[in-house]
Formats: C-alpha cells, sequence, structure tokens
C-alpha cells in the first residue's frame, strides 16, 4: 500500500503524514498539565506525495455522546484511504476506544481493527489529537525531547520523540493562522521527521504539515477549506 502508508500516516501524523503517528507517553513529572479542550471541526487539505497527483484529504472531529471521532480519508484516481478513532478525553489524558484503517489501490486493499484492548498507549489518529492538546504545554525541547509510543494500524508499538518549536504565522488558501509547531522525530530511522503546524484552537487540527527524509520534503499537507461546528 505505497501511497496509503506514506500519506495517511503523514496526514495522519501528518497526517499522520502517514505509516507512522503516534501516542505520548505520560508526562515523567507527578502533576499531568491541563490540555486544551476539543473543538469539533471539518477540514479539508491538498496532500501532495512526491511522485503522485495531487489529492483531497478531509478531516473531521466531531462530538458524539460522551466520546470523540476522529475521522480522515482520501482518494485519488487509483487509490484511496481512511483512518477513524474513537476515543475519550479528560482535563489530562486522552484514551483510545476503538481504531479503523482502510485502504485501497487499483481496486485491491485491506482493512484493519483496534479495540481499545489492542491499544497500549494510542493508535495513531487518536494520538495526533492528543499532540496537539499537549503541544507547548510540557517542556519539550530539540536538546531534550519528549519520548512519543503510539501503535501502528496492526497494533505495533512505535517510538518517536518531539519537542515544540514556538509560533508561527502560516498563510494558506484557508487563511492566515499563528500556528502550533511541532517536529516529531523517528527514534529508530535517524534523517526522518514530522513538522506539523497546528491550529491554536482546534487541537487536532492541521494548517500546515510535511514529512521530510534526509532534509527533502516527501510529503506535504496543506489546510484548504475549515468549517467550524
Amino acid at each position: 500500500m505505497p501511497i496509503i502508508s506514506r500519506a495517511l500516516p503523514t496526514a495522519a501524523l501528518a497526517l499522520c503524514l502517514l505509516g507512522s503517528l503516534p501516542a505520548l507517553a505520560e508526562p515523567a513529572d507527578a502533576k499531568a498539565p491541563t490540555l486544551r479542550p476539543l473543538k469539533a471541526f471539518d477540514a479539508e487539505y491538498r496532500l501532495k506525495v512526491d511522485g503522485w497527483p495531487s489529492a483531497k484529504l478531509t478531516h473531521r472531529m466531531s462530538h458524539e455522546g460522551r466520546h470523540w471521532l476522529s475521522n480522515m480519508r482520501f482518494s485519488i484516481a487509483v487509490a484511496s484511504g481512511q483512518e477513524r478513532s474513537r476515543f475519550s478525553t479528560t482535563d489530562t489524558a486522552t484514551h483510545s476506544l476503538h481504531y479503523y484503517s482502510g485502504y485501497s489501490l487499483f481496486g485491491v486493499g485491506d482493512s484493519y481493527k483496534l479495540a481499545d484492548a489492542d491499544i497500549d498507549t494510542l493508535d495513531r489518529q487518536t494520538a495526533l489529537v492528543d499532540l496537539a492538546r499537549r503541544a507547548g504545554r510540557e517542556d519539550c525541547t530539540a536538546s531534550a525531547p519528549c519520548d512519543v509510543h503510539f501503535v501502528d494500524h496492526r497494533g505495533r508499538d512505535e517510538n518517536f520523540q518531539y519537542y515544540a518549536t514556538g509560533t508561527r504565522e502560516v498563510k494558506v488558501p484557508a487563511g492566515t493562522f499563528d500556528t502550533l509547531n511541532v517536529v516529531l522525530v523517528d527514534a529508530d530511522k535517524p534523517g526522518r521527521e514530522l513538522h506539523l503546524g497546528y491550529h491554536p484552537d482546534y487541537p487536532g487540527l492541521i494548517v500546515d504539515a510535511s514529512y521530510r527524509k534526509d532534509g527533502k520534503r516527501e510529503t506535504h499537507i496543506t489546510l484548504t477549506q475549515l468549517n467550524h461546528q
């Protein structure tokens, strides 16, 4: 699943920005920080994966009873993919409840499901949201990054490190935003980084993101439309 594994996780960890996305470890100090509250939204992105035509990526965050649902999908002429997760939140934590991932390439594909018992940390969709809730509220720097742990679509453990780089003004088709910026580094694969620019008011909403390998940008996501719910 070449484009799916590079796109949904790129997208989803930017997203998932995509085969790689995380769940954060518990803070080392005894008192966990208060995390940003969630808000519902509908967003559209332009997804560009090196060597493939541009595709539209959609991301919906919705509130259903006591739970939240994050649903991300994309499609081009020969491929499509989707990830969705159901999770609950408190002021200091995020908890995965269910995860689904599916893809199709030239009419052939597969799907994966994880229940909460299969997820030791967070699934990668929920981790995308959890990271946005924490960004800038933990003392994570380039010289002292924080550990990040999550499970992939098959339930296998993945390990990353992350640090915040402050805020910056980003202009995209959907508007101009002062984004919260985070860098994710693959602990097992030096030279691979995911750069995420989160919307300051909607945790989990990405304004701009890129996946870089040895300094070269391979995947890029840009927010093109935002509907507040």
